[in-house]
C-alpha cells in the first residue's frame, strides 16, 4: 500500500507513546517465541505469518478440502503497522488505507509462499481476528469476504488453555488500544470474540498473484 507507507513509517502520535513502545516490544517477543515470522519488509504490510496445523477437517466453497494436521498459513496482525483509529473514530480515508494495506499484504504473502518450495503443501490461509461484539464480527466477515475469505463457525467449545490464552491476548490488545488511542478503549475489549476466516491458497494466488494483478490493472485501464 503505497498510500499509507509514509503514515506507517512516520511515528504516529499515541496517547501514551512510552507504553506503546513497551507493548509493541512485548508483542514482538511473544510472536518470535511462537515462531511467527515477518514475511514482508514493506512498512505497510499488516500481517505476520505462522505455519500452523489444522485441528479439524475443512471444506471451502471453492472446493478446497484439507484434513486435520495438514499445514496452513495463519495470519497475525502486525500491531506496530496497524494505523491507530483516529481519535474521532474511523474515517473514510482511514478505511481506504486499511483496504489498500490488506490487498498489499496479501500480494506480499502470495510472493512469499510462491518463493518457498518447502511450503508447497500449504493449501489454506487462516486468520483468527479479534472483535469486541458479534455485530462487529459479522461486519468483519463481510469486509474480509471482499478479499475471498469465508467464515466457518467453531462449534466445539475451546479448551480451557486456549480460552486463557485468548483472554491474555485480549488484555494485550486492550493495552495497545489504550496506548495508541485511549478514547477508543471500550469496556468490552476484554471479552473480544474470535472470527475464524479462511482463504484457499488457490484463490489467493488467482487474485493476488501476478496474473490476478495484471487482470486487475487491465480492468482499471479499460
Amino acid at each position: 500500500m503505497v498510500v499509507w507507507a509514509s503514515v506507517a513509517s512516520a511515528r504516529p502520535t499515541h496517547s501514551h507513546p512510552w507504553l506503546a513502545e513497551v507493548l509493541f516490544a512485548l508483542d514482538d517477543h511473544l510472536l518470535r517465541r511462537d515462531c511467527v515470522i515477518e514475511y514482508s519488509q514493506d512498512p505497510a504490510c499488516l500481517f505476520r505469518l505462522e505455519i500452523d496445523h489444522l485441528r479439524r477437517p475443512l471444506a471451502l466453497r471453492d472446493g478446497t478440502r484439507v484434513a486435520p494436521a495438514q499445514r496452513m498459513a495463519r495470519l497475525h496482525f502486525w500491531n506496530r503497522h496497524v494505523p491507530p483509529v483516529p481519535r474521532n473514530g474511523a474515517t473514510i480515508a482511514w478505511a481506504r488505507r486499511m483496504q489498500k494495506a490488506i490487498a498489499l499484504s496479501l500480494r506480499e504473502l502470495t510472493r512469499y509462499l510462491q518463493s518457498r518450495a518447502d511450503l508447497d503443501d500449504v493449501a489454506v490461509i487462516c486468520g483468527d481476528v479479534p472483535n469486541a461484539t458479534q455485530a462487529q464480527s459479522d461486519q468483519l466477515a463481510r469486509i474480509m469476504a471482499y478479499y475471498g475469505f469465508e467464515t466457518i463457525a467453531e462449534h466445539a467449545a475451546s479448551p480451557i488453555g486456549q480460552c486463557l490464552h485468548r483472554f491474555g491476548e485480549n488484555i494485550l490488545i486492550s493495552l495497545i488500544v489504550l496506548a495508541q488511542n485511549a478514547a477508543a478503549l471500550r469496556l468490552d475489549t476484554l471479552s473480544r470474540v474470535r472470527v475464524p476466516i479462511y482463504l484457499s491458497r488457490e484463490r489467493l494466488e488467482r487474485r493476488f498473484g501476478d496474473a490476478g494483478r495484471s487482470a486487475a490493472q487491465t480492468g482499471e485501464a479499460s
